[in-house]
């Protein structure tokens, strides 16, 4: 233990074993041993004493849109990471699309692995992106370390990132399989929402009526079916609709290989709270109702969801406009996610270790960042410290997303993070940020 360089302390530190008092020992970035409270600290290391503040593992995001470079007025790595480090992130997974160019070859990769290089205050990893004609791009891809492939089943709002229909989903599926990748899915039937009423303007419910929840369920369901036939592994993105819940425990039950995310604007929000022309609550699936967020959270409980991310889908604030139609679809949450979901967790008989079950390790398990995910011996050490009991309240200006456009303003929320950790270096501590630290990540295997 003489090379042990931190000793982090609390009353309270949460490990796969549960939560306890523990003295956490750090060298070279790593975690070296999670010893007795009282253990002694060694000659030449430094104590870090919380108190009664909970010791996390760092969450791991593997849904965020950067957006960087093309769109770095709606957000940027720098501003992404930052917002993530304050809100108790620690790694990042950027998605696909929203940058310009998108990352569906690997020159597009490298183009965005050079403007994060120096910006990113979090560790960053990279998903590809799976289009009509660039099959041939995806094994070449995987063998450059992007984690999976992401793909919409219906129009993603941007022209650069065309959907697949279901023959073109089958082939890119076969593909992904032969290498032994993972397909995530924005899983919207597009007939489904072309036969819903499309009627623009500042009411929530046209919105609502125009995303049904059948829209998800045929999707999932197709998914499903391929997934069968191949044998593919599959990840379903941001559910919404709880209808689609029996379609996917059956799945899992019958061996296919999917998992599912949620998020927390579908597990904190309601349509019934949303006011008409509030766009800042418009997103694609839409935010449903009381009734079917109750079951969401039953089945983040019993685990037919896997995990919770935030897709953090930024944009201008012009637009935003009062239009559901016209609108820009997306929630703006890193910084708020970790608050968010605890302050309803903990309303719902749920606790800490729940929350970063979901947040962290099943995040961490999702994309093979063993490194990540749980503060145990051979993990870097990466640490969120939290006041769980103390609150705030969501001061927009107060963000560090480059728009600060939330549906969570004026809320308030439980759950203070007070500094967070990367690999053993405090990279934010009430508010005060230090150089980026962040590496950019690879898959592993």
């Amino acid at each position: 233990m003489s090379d042990v360089e931190l000793v982090l302390r609390s009353t309270r530190v949460i490990t796969p074993e549960g939560t306890r008092a523990a003295s956490v020992a750090v060298s070279a970035g790593k975690i070296t041993a999670v010893l007795p409270y009282d253990a002694g600290v060694p000659e030449g290391a430094r104590l870090e004493d919380v108190g009664d503040h909970v010791v996390l593992p760092g969450l791991v995001d593997t849904h965020v849109h950067v957006n960087d470079p093309g769109r770095t007025e709606w957000e940027g790595f720098w501003t992404a990471t930052r917002a993530a480090a304050a809100g108790g992130i620690t790694t990042l997974v950027d998605m696909p699309l929203n940058s310009l160019p998108p990352t569906t070859t690997v020159d597009n990769l490298r183009t965005k692995k050079d403007v994060a290089a120096d910006k990113a205050h979090i560790d960053v990893g990279f998903w590809g992106g799976a289009l009509p004609d660039n099959v041939k791009d995806l094994r070449p891809l995987h063998e450059a370390g992007v984690f999976g492939f992401k793909a919409f089943l219906s129009p993603s709002g941007v022209d650069e990132f065309p959907h697949l229909d279901q023959d073109r989903l089958a082939q890119s599926l076969a593909e992904i399989t032969s290498f032994g990748g993972l397909l995530i899915v924005h899983a919207e039937d597009p007939h489904h929402l072309e036969a819903a009423p499309q009627q623009g303007g500042p009411k929530y419910a046209d919105f609502l009526a125009s995303r049904p929840r059948d829209a998800e369920d045929t999707a999932i369901a197709q998914l499903i079916a391929q997934a069968k036939r191949l044998d593919a592994r599959v990840h379903v993105l941001h559910l919404s609709s709880s209808d689609a819940l029996p379609l996917i425990a059956a799945a899992k039950a019958e061996g296919v290989r999917i998992t599912v995310e949620t998020c927390p604007h579908y597990l904190t929000l309601t349509a019934e709270e949303v006011p008409d022309g509030a766009s800042e609550f418009k997103c694609c699936p839409p935010i449903r109702e009381s009734a079917n967020q109750d079951l969401l959270w039953r089945a983040l409980a019993d685990g037919t969801i896997d995990c919770v991310v935030t897709d953090h889908s930024p944009s201008t604030a012009d637009l935003k406009t009062g239009d559901f139609a016209t609108a820009w679809g997306g929630i703006s949450g890193l910084q708020l996610s970790l608050a968010a979901i605890w302050t309803e967790a903990r309303k719902r008989g749920h606790g800490l270790e729940d929350v970063v079950r979901w947040m962290s390790t099943r995040t961490s398990e999702l994309v093979g960042l063993d490194q990540k995910g749980a503060i145990e011996a051979g993990r870097d050490a990466d640490f969120a410290i939290l006041a769980p009991d103390e609150t705030f309240t969501v001061d927009p200006a107060e963000l560090q997303h480059r728009n600060r456009v939330t549906a969570y303003a004026g809320k308030t929320l439980y759950g203070v993070v007070k500094s967070t950790w990367l690999r053993g270096e405090r990279i934010v501590a009430d508010g005060e940020f230090t150089d980026p630290k962040g590496q950019l990540l690879t898959r592993t295997h």
